[in-house]
C-alpha cells in the first residue's frame, strides 16, 4: 500500500509540477547526476561554512552547478526518452560550464572592460541568456521565460512604444552587458540570494526528511487533532502548515501530504472537491509561514534591508490568521455536513508519538534561535548539523552514510528550480533596473486608482495575483517586488507591509482559479472535480484576501513600533473578524444562517479588520448581535427536537 501510494505521488506530482518532470536515470548516468549533485552540495556546505566566494563568483559557480543539473535532469519535452540523457543536452551542460567558467576565470579583466564588452563578452552573454532561459522553461514552466523575453524585447523597443510606458530604448550590447556582466541582471540579487540562503534551507529541509520528520508532523497532527469535529481535514491543515513552511512548494507540498490526508478526509465524509481544497489550501499558506516561508523571506531581507528574523517575526501573526480563517472554514463545514472525528483506535497515540518524536523539533527551534544571533546563511549550516546530531538520539530517526548522501542529492536537484527562477527573474530586474520600469508601472497603478489607498491596494492585489499565475513561490516574489511594491510605497504603505502584500496575493494564485495548479493537484488525489475543487480552495483561503488589507492599512498586526497593547487589541479584533468572515462565508456558525444575519457577519467582519478602534467597536457590536441570534435560535431548535 505504501508503494502504491508513492507511485501515485510521483504521476500526480509530474502531471500538475514541472518541476518534478525528471529523467530516471540508471546505472552510470544516476551516478554521475548524483555525484555533481553531491559536489554542488559540498560546495555550498563549504562556503556557509568556511566563508563564501567573492559575489560574482559564488553566483557563477552556483549557476554552473544549475545549469548542468538542469539539462542532464529535466528533458527537453516529455516526448523524449526519460531514461537516457540526448546528446544535445550533454551540449548545453558543456555550455553551461563554458559561460559560467568564463566569468570565473576572466573576472579581473571583465571587471576592468566594464561597460565595454568585447565581441566574446557579447557571444557568452547572449548564450547565456539562451542557457538560463532555456532550463528555467525546463524546470519550471515557460510563464516566467515568457516574461523575462517580453521584458527584453521591451527594453529594446522602448523608444517605439507611445505613453507612459514608452522610454529611450538600449542596445543589444548594453543589454546583454547589463545582464552578464553585472550584478543586476541574471547574477544580480536573487541568484545571490539562491546562492547563499535559500540553498542552504532547501539542503536543511533535505536533512530534516531523511530523519523522518515528514511523518512525524503528519502523526503528530493526526494524534492531536484527528478525533475531532471534521477532524481529518484539521490535521491536515496542521500537518500541511508544518511541511508546507519548510518544502518551498504549495503543489508538491499539496500532493505528498495529500496522498495520506485526503483519503482520510474522505472517509468521514467529506465530498472530494472539499477533500482537495482543504490540502490546498493548507498547502498553499505554508508558503507564508515562518521560518522559511518558500524562500521569499531570504529574497525579502536583501531587497528591503530589513534583518531576517524581523520579517518572520513580523509574518508570524499574518500566517496564524490565514490559518485560523481556513481551521473556521473546516470546523464550520464539518458543523454544518454533522462530520465527525476519526476513531481513537485508528489514530495514533500522541504520547508516543511525542515521545518517539519530541527531539525532531530541536533543529526547527534552533533555526529560529540562531537566526537571531547569526546570519541566515550560518543559521543555516549550523541547523543542519545540529539536524544530524539530534537525529542520533534515537535509533529510528539515526540516518548513515547513503542516507546523508541522498539528502545532499535531493537538495541540490530541490535547487534546480528555485535557482533557475531566480537567474531568469534577474533578468526582469534588470530591464526594471535598467529602464525605470517599475516607477513608470506604479505611477499608472496609482494614476488608476486616483491616488487612493483602497482602489490602489485592489489594483495591486489583482496585480499580483496575475503575474502570480503559475510561477513558483521565490519567482513570484521577485517580479512583484520589483513591479507592484512601488505604488504601495508612493502611498506611504510601509515597506515590509508592501512586500508582504504582494507575497500573499502571489502565493493565494495557487488558489485562485482558473490557474489554481495547487488545487488542482488536490482535484487530482481526491478524485474530484478541478474547477470545484478550485472554487472550494478559494472559499477556504478567502480570509487570505481580507489580512493583507489588515496589516497594509494597520501595521500593528506586523509588530512594527507598537505597545503591548496596541499589538494585542489588533490581534483579537483581527481574529474576531476572521471567524465573522468565515461564517459568513460558510453560512453557518451555531446553526445555519439566515441571509439578514449573513450579511450581518460579512459587516462585522470588514468592520473588525479595519484599524480604527470606532469601527471595531460597531463590528464587535454587530457580532454580538448576530451571535446573540444564532443562539436563541439554536437553543430554540433543540427544544423543538426534543419535544418531538
Amino acid at each position: 500500500m505504501q508503494e502504491e501510494v508513492e507511485v501515485d505521488v510521483d504521476e500526480k506530482l509530474a502531471e500538475f509540477d514541472v518541476s518534478s518532470n525528471v529523467r530516471k536515470l540508471t546505472g552510470k548516468l544516476a551516478m554521475v547526476i548524483a555525484i555533481i549533485a553531491i559536489a554542488m552540495s559540498l560546495f555550498h556546505l563549504y562556503t556557509a561554512g568556511f566563508g563564501i566566494l567573492l559575489a560574482m563568483k559564488q553566483r557563477a559557480v552556483h549557476l554552473m552547478f544549475v545549469l548542468v543539473l538542469g539539462f542532464l535532469l529535466y528533458p527537453a519535452s516529455k516526448r523524449f526518452d526519460k531514461t537516457k540523457i540526448q546528446f544535445f543536452d550533454w551540449i548545453l551542460a558543456a555550455a553551461g560550464i563554458m559561460v559560467t567558467a568564463y566569468i570565473i576565470m576572466m573576472f579581473d579583466q571583465l571587471v576592468l572592460r566594464m561597460g565595454r564588452p568585447t565581441d566574446l563578452d557579447m557571444l557568452m552573454g547572449v548564450i547565456t541568456i539562451l542557457l538560463v532561459l532555456e532550463v528555467t522553461r525546463r524546470s519550471i514552466g515557460p510563464q516566467l521565460p515568457i516574461i523575462a523575453v517580453i521584458f527584453l524585447i521591451y527594453t529594446y523597443v522602448g523608444p517605439y512604444i507611445p505613453g507612459m510606458l514608452g522610454h529611450r530604448g538600449y542596445s543589444v550590447q548594453r543589454i546583454v552587458n547589463q545582464m552578464y556582466m553585472t550584478t543586476e541582471g541574471i547574477f544580480g540579487t536573487p541568484l545571490g540570494v539562491s546562492a547563499t540562503f535559500v540553498f542552504m534551507f532547501i539542503l536543511f529541509g533535505s536533512f530534516l526528511e531523511i530523519t523522518g520528520v515528514g511523518q512525524f508532523f503528519i502523526d503528530i497532527a493526526f494524534a492531536g487533532a484527528g478525533t475531532r469535529k471534521g477532524g481529518p481535514a484539521k490535521a491536515a491543515v496542521i500537518a500541511s502548515g508544518f511541511m508546507g513552511s519548510i518544502s518551498g512548494s504549495s503543489i508538491a507540498n499539496t500532493v505528498t501530504t495529500g496522498a495520506f490526508t485526503i483519503p482520510l478526509m474522505k472517509k468521514v465524509g467529506y465530498q472530494p472537491t472539499f477533500a482537495g481544497a482543504v490540502e490546498a489550501a493548507a498547502s498553499t499558506g505554508g508558503q507564508i509561514l515562518p521560518p522559511i516561508m518558500g524562500a521569499a523571506a531570504f529574497i525579502m531581507s536583501e531587497f528591503t534591508g530589513i534583518p531576517y528574523i524581523q520579517i518572520v517575526i513580523s509574518a508570524v501573526v499574518p500566517a496564524l490568521l490565514y490559518y485560523l480563517g481556513v481551521i473556521t472554514m473546516v470546523h464550520l463545514q464539518a458543523s454544518k455536513k454533522g462530520l465527525e472525528g476519526m476513531k481513537k483506535e485508528d489514530l495514533p497515540d500522541f504520547k508516543k508519538v511525542l515521545k518517539d518524536g519530541f527531539h525532531l523539533f530541536i533543529p526547527l527551534i534552533a533555526v529560529v534561535f540562531l537566526l537571531v544571533r547569526f546570519s541566515p546563511l550560518r543559521a543555516a549550516y549550523w541547523s543542519i548539523v545540529i539536524a544530524l546530531v539530534v537525529s542520533m538520539f534515537r535509533k529510528h530517526t539515526r540516518v548513515n552514510i547513503s542516507k546523508i548522501l541522498y539528502a545532499l542529492q535531493d537538495g541540490a536537484k530541490k535547487a534546480i528550480g528555485v535557482a533557475a527562477a531566480c537567474a531568469c527573474a534577474g533578468i526582469i530586474v534588470g530591464v526594471v533596473t535598467l529602464t525605470g520600469l517599475g516607477l513608470t508601472f506604479a505611477n499608472l497603478i496609482v494614476g488608476l486608482a486616483g491616488g487612493m489607498l483602497l482602489p490602489t491596494l485592489f489594483l495591486t492585489m489583482l496585480a499580483s495575483i496575475i503575474l502570480g499565475l503559475g510561477l513558483p513561490t521565490t519567482a513570484k516574489y521577485i517580479v512583484l517586488a520589483t513591479m507592484a511594491v512601488p505604488a504601495l510605497l508612493v502611498l506611504d504603505v510601509p515597506l515590509l507591509a508592501a512586500h508582504l502584500f504582494v507575497l500573499y496575493f502571489g502565493v493565494i494564485a495557487d488558489v485562485t482559479p482558473p490557474v489554481a495548479l495547487a488545487a488542482y493537484a488536490g482535484a487530482g488525489i481526491a478524485g474530484g472535480d478541478s474547477f470545484k475543487t478550485g472554487v472550494s480552495a478559494l472559499k477556504l483561503a478567502s480570509a487570505g484576501f481580507l489580512i493583507p488589507y489588515i496589516f497594509a492599512m494597520s501595521p500593528e498586526l506586523l509588530l512594527i513600533d507598537v505597545t503591548f497593547f496596541e499589538a494585542a487589541l489588533a490581534i483579537i479584533t483581527a481574529c474576531l473578524g476572521v471567524v465573522a468572515f468565515g461564517a459568513a462565508v460558510q453560512g453557518y456558525l451555531l446553526t445555519t444562517t439566515r441571509f439578514y444575519e449573513r450579511i450581518m457577519f460579512l459587516a462585522a467582519a470588514l468592520l473588525l479588520i479595519h484599524p480604527d478602534k470606532l469601527i471595531d467597536l460597531g463590528g464587535f457590536v454587530i457580532l454580538v448581535v448576530v451571535v446573540a441570534l444564532q443562539v436563541v435560535r439554536n437553543r430554540e431548535g433543540k427544544a423543538t427536537v426534543q419535544e418531538s
